[in-house]
C-alpha cells in the first residue's frame, strides 16, 4: 500500500538530504509524486526537462527512497555518449569471441543492476536499432548477451530521462511510439531554473557547502547577488549555476559571504557573450549590474543614463540644434528642456534660422 507523502517541510528535507535542494512551490508536487513513485518499485519512470535541470538527481533520489531496490545497484546508461556499434554490448553484455575485440566475457549494464535500478540517461538519443531491444527487455524482463545461446532474466526498475519531449519525437518519427508508452508510466517534467527563482539562493549556498574545499565556509549571500541571478536565464540550468559557484569560490580571497562582485569576477565577459549582436540587451545587462552594485534607485539611474546619452549627442561636432533633435527623434523645444534639466543649458549649439546660422546659448 502506498503511504502518503510527508508534510512539505519534511518532504523538502528528505530530498535535500538526497541532493535535490528546492524551495520552489512548483517543485512541491514533483517531490510528492516522486516520493510516491519510490514506493511503486516496478513501474517505469520518465523524467523530462532541459539539460541540467536535475533529472539524474531526481532519478537517484527515487532509487534511494525505494525500500525494495534502494540497497541494490544504481547503474546509469549515457545514451548520448555510447557508440552505436558497442551499445548492445554495453547494455546486454557479450560472450568471449562474439565480435572482434571481445577477448573476454562481459556483463552488461542491465545485468550489473540486478534487483536495482537502471537509469537510461538521454533516452531520446538511443540509437533506433536498439529501441526495439530495449522495449523487449521492458516487456519481458529478459536479455540476451551478444554471442549467447540463451536469454537471462533481469529484475530491474527502469528510469529514463529525456532532454527533449518524447511525444514530440514520436510525432516526428524519431522515437518508437510503443517504447514511449512503455516508459511513460510515471512521468515528471522538471521546470527550468529560470522558472524557479526561489531556488537560486538555497542552491548557491548548497553548492558552496559541497565545494567548501575551494573556499572557507560561506554562510550568507548579499541580496544584490540574488537579485542579479534572478535576471539570468541560465540556459544550462542547475549545472551551469553549480559550475559558476565553483569558479566564484576559487577566485574569492576572503569572507564568509558571497556578493555580486564575486559573481562578476568569475565571468567578466558574460554580459557581452550572452547576447552577441543585441546592443540594447548588452547595455541593459551592464546597467543592471551598475544599479545592483551601487544601490542606485531606478529613477536616478535612468536620469543619469539620459544625461549621458544627451551629452554624447551634444558632443557631435558640426551638428545644429535641429540636427541633434532629429538625431534623438525629438523636437527642438524638448531638446532645450532636456538640456536644462541635465545642466547643459549653457552649451552652445548652432541653430538653423531664417537668414542663416547663429550661435545660441
Amino acid at each position: 500500500m502506498v503511504s502518503r507523502s510527508p508534510a512539505p517541510a519534511l518532504l523538502r528535507e528528505v530530498f535535500e538530504r538526497l541532493g535535490l535542494v528546492t524551495r520552489s512551490e512548483c517543485m512541491l508536487p514533483i517531490l510528492q509524486s516522486a516520493y510516491k513513485a519510490a514506493q511503486v518499485s516496478d513501474a517505469a519512470v520518465l523524467i523530462e526537462g532541459e539539460t541540467g535541470t536535475g533529472k539524474q538527481v531526481l532519478a537517484r533520489a527515487i532509487h534511494c527512497l525505494d525500500e525494495k531496490r534502494g540497497r541494490f545497484p544504481f547503474v546509469t546508461v549515457h545514451c548520448s555518449t555510447i557508440t552505436e556499434s558497442l551499445a548492445e554490448s554495453e547494455l546486454f553484455g557479450h560472450h568471449k569471441g562474439s565480435f572482434s575485440g571481445a577477448v573476454a566475457a562481459r556483463c552488461g549494464l542491465f545485468q550489473s543492476a540486478q534487483r536495482g535500478t537502471v537509469l537510461i540517461d538521454d533516452v531520446n538519443d538511443l540509437p533506433p536499432r536498439l529501441q526495439p531491444k530495449l522495449l523487449d527487455v521492458l516487456q519481458r524482463g529478459m536479455v540476451r548477451a551478444l554471442g549467447a545461446d540463451r536469454e537471462s532474466h533481469v529484475d530491474v526498475r527502469v528510469i529514463a530521462t529525456a532532454n527533449r519531449p518524447l511525444d514530440q519525437l514520436v510525432r516526428e518519427g524519431a522515437f518508437r511510439a510503443d517504447l514511449f508508452h512503455r516508459l511513460n508510466v510515471i512521468k515528471f517534467t522538471l521546470p527550468p531554473l529560470r522558472e524557479r527563482s526561489e531556488d537560486l539562493g538555497p542552491l548557491v549556498l548548497e553548492f558552496a557547502r559541497r565545494h567548501a574545499s575551494l573556499h572557507e565556509r560561506i554562510e550568507s549571500l548579499h541580496p544584490n547577488l540574488v537579485e542579479y541571478l534572478e535576471t539570468r536565464r541560465f540556459e544550462g540550468n542547475v549545472r551551469e549555476l553549480e559550475n559558476a559557484v565553483q569558479r566564484m569560490l576559487f577566485l574569492k580571497d576572503e569572507g564568509n559571504y558571497l556578493t555580486l562582485e564575486d559573481w562578476l569576477r568569475q565571468e567578466p565577459q558574460s554580459v557581452y557573450e550572452e547576447s552577441q549582436g543585441d546592443e540594447i540587451t548588452n547595455a541593459a545587462d551592464l546597467l543592471w549590474v551598475a544599479m545592483m552594485a551601487q544601490g542606485l534607485p531606478f529613477p536616478d539611474l535612468m536620469h543619469r543614463v539620459k544625461g549621458e546619452l544627451l551629452q554624447r549627442a551634444l558632443e557631435m561636432e558640426g551638428k545644429t540644434r535641429r540636427e541633434v533633435a532629429q538625431l534623438l527623434h525629438t523636437s527642438e523645444r524638448t531638446l532645450y528642456h532636456m538640456m536644462s534639466s541635465h545642466g547643459f543649458g549653457n552649451r552652445v549649439l548652432r541653430s538653423v534660422a531664417r537668414g542663416g546660422e547663429r550661435g545660441e546659448r
